[in-house]
C-alpha cells in the first residue's frame, strides 16, 4: 500500500538523533501556537496556575521530503512521533507534570513540514496578586523555549498573527470561575551570564475572576450587618436594649468571619483588601458598642451624679443643637426654664417657711393675735406650741427631701439631654465614617475591575 511504502521510504535510513538539516549552519525554525481551552484551578496559597491548552508547533525536516507523483499523489502522512526528531521545546514555568493525553503521531507534508498538535495540562508557577479579590485580574506567563539548543540551532516564531492569538476564544470553556480576557505573545532572546542566547516565546494569559458568587456570599451579608448596626442607633439610648442589640450584632459578625475564613484566599505575600474590609467592619462594630456604652453611662440616673459643667451645657445644649439641627433643641431650653421655675418655687417655699409659729408675717400682728388667743386658751399654750414646732420640723424635713429629690431629677434630666445630643453627634460621625469607607472601597474596586 502507498502509505506503507512511503513510511518505509521515509524512515528506512532516518536518523532521529541529530537535527534534521543537511548543512549544520542552517537554523531550524519552529513556529508555535497556543489556544487556551480551560482554566482548571488557581491555587493562591502555592502560587500555581493549572490550565488546559491546545499546543501546536511545526518545523521543516529536510529528510522527510518526497515526490507525490511517485506515491499516488500522496501529499501528507502521519508518522510515529518516537520515530522522528522532535525539538526540545519546554515551558519554563512548569512545576508539575499534568495529566496530558499522549498523542503518538505527527503530520508530515511532502515539503518536509512537520506538524505536532497536542493538548497539554499545564501546571505552572505564577505570581498571583490577590489584593483586589474578588475583583482581581491575573496575568500568568507561559514561556516556551528550547532547553538545550541555542538560537543558532533552533529559533522560535509565532504560527499565527499576534492579533489572532490575542482574542481567540474559539475553544475556551467559559463556564467556570475565571474568564479569559486575552492572550498576549512576545518573542525575546535570553542569555545567562554571557553564554549563548536562547530563543523564547512568551504567552501572557490574562484572566479575570467572576465576582458574583463572592459578592453574594461575602459582601452582602457584611453590608446587611453594618446596616443593622446603623439602624440600632435609633433605639432609645437610656434603655438597655441597644447594648444587648449591639453585642448580638458583634457576636453574629464574629461567627460570620469564622464561616467565610476558608473562602478567602490565603498567601504569605499579602492580605486581600476584602480581609482588611472585614477587619475594619469589626472595628466599627466595636466602636459602635463602645459609643453605646458611653451614652448609656451618661444618661443613667444616679443619686450621686454631679451637675453638668457649664462649658458642656454651652457646647452640647446650645452650640451642638444648632450645628446638628436637632429638632428638639427647644425642649432643652424649655427644660432649663422649668428648672429655673422650680428653683424659684423652692425660694418661695423658703420664704413661706420663715413665718412665725402662728402663720403671721408681721410681728405686731402676731403679738395681737397671740394676746387674744392667750386670753382664751392660756392653759394649752405650752402644749400647742410644742406640737406646732414638731409639725414644722417634720414639714421642713419633708420639704428638704422633696427639694433634694427634685434636684436629683434635674441633674438626671440634664445628663439625659447631654446624652441625647452626644448620641446624635457620635451617630453622625460614625455614619460619615462608614459612608466614606464604603465609597472609598467601591471606588477602588471599580477602578481595578475596569483596569
Amino acid at each position: 500500500p502507498t502509505l506503507r511504502r512511503l513510511s518505509h521510504y521515509l524512515l528506512a535510513h532516518y536518523q532521529k538523533g541529530s537535527r534534521p538539516v543537511r548543512d549544520w549552519r542552517t537554523t531550524t525554525n519552529v513556529a508555535i501556537d497556543l489556544m487556551v481551552y480551560a482554566i482548571l484551578s488557581v491555587d493562591e496559597k502555592n502560587q500555581v496556575l493549572t490550565t488546559y491548552i491546545w499546543y501546536r508547533q511545526h518545523w521543516t525536516d529536510e529528510f522527510l521530503k518526497w515526490d507525490p507523483a511517485r506515491f499516488d499523489n500522496l501529499t501528507q502522512i502521519s508518522l510515529p512521533v518516537e520515530s522522528i526528531w522532535v525539538p526540545d521545546i519546554l515551558i519554563n514555568e512548569f512545576v508539575d507534570v499534568g495529566k496530558s493525553p499522549h498523542v503518538p503521531y505527527v503530520y508530515v507534508s511532502h515539503h518536509g513540514e512537520v506538524q505536532n498538535l497536542k493538548p497539554i495540562q499545564v501546571m505552572t508557577a505564577c505570581s498571583l496578586d490577590i489584593y483586589s479579590f474578588p475583583f482581581d485580574v491575573q496575568n500568568c506567563s507561559l514561556t516556551f523555549t528550547s532547553w538545550l539548543h541555542h538560537i543558532r540551532d533552533i529559533n522560535l516564531s509565532l504560527w499565527r498573527q499576534p492579533e489572532l492569538v490575542k482574542f481567540d476564544r474559539s475553544v475556551f470553556m467559559n463556564q467556570g470561575e475565571w474568564e479569559l480576557l486575552y492572550v498576549l505573545s512576545h518573542f525575546q532572546e535570553f542569555s545567562v551570564k554571557s553564554s549563548d542566547s536562547y530563543a523564547e516565546m512568551k504567552f501572557y494569559v490574562v484572566i479575570r475572576r467572576r465576582p458574583l458568587f463572592y459578592t453574594v456570599s461575602l459582601l452582602l451579608p457584611s453590608i446587611f450587618l453594618m446596616v443593622m448596626d446603623i439602624v440600632g442607633f435609633y433605639l432609645p439610648p437610656h434603655s438597655g436594649e441597644r447594648v444587648s442589640f449591639k453585642i448580638t450584632l458583634l457576636l453574629g459578625y464574629s461567627v460570620f468571619l469564622i464561616i467565610v475564613s476558608d473562602t478567602l484566599p490565603a498567601t504569605a505575600v499579602g492580605t486581600p483588601l476584602i480581609g482588611i474590609y472585614f477587619v475594619v467592619c469589626m472595628a466599627l462594630l466595636v466602636i459602635s458598642l463602645t459609643e453605646t456604652i458611653l451614652i448609656v453611662r451618661l444618661v443613667h440616673k444616679q443619686d450621686l451624679q454631679p451637675h453638668v459643667p457649664e462649658w458642656m451645657k454651652h457646647l452640647l445644649l446650645e452650640r451642638a443643637t444648632v450645628l446638628l439641627c436637632v429638632r428638639d433643641r427647644k425642649k432643652f431650653s424649655q427644660s432649663r426654664t422649668q428648672s429655673l421655675d422650680i428653683s424659684r418655687q423652692v425660694e418661695n417655699n423658703d420664704s413661706t417657711a420663715k413665718l412665725t409659729p402662728y402663720g403671721c408675717e408681721e410681728p405686731r400682728e402676731c403679738g395681737a393675735v397671740g394676746g387674744t388667743r392667750s386670753t382664751l386658751a392660756f392653759a394649752g399654750r405650752t402644749e400647742g406650741l410644742a406640737a406646732l414646732q414638731e409639725v414644722l420640723r417634720e414639714t421642713t424635713a419633708i420639704r428638704q427631701l422633696l427639694e433634694k429629690r427634685e434636684e436629683f431629677r434635674d441633674v438626671a434630666r440634664e445628663w439625659l439631654q447631654v446624652g441625647y445630643v452626644l448620641d446624635v453627634l457620635l451617630f453622625r460621625v460614625y455614619l460619615a465614617a462608614v459612608l466614606a469607607y464604603s465609597i472609598t472601597l467601591g471606588t477602588l474596586w471599580s477602578v481595578w475591575r475596569d483596569a
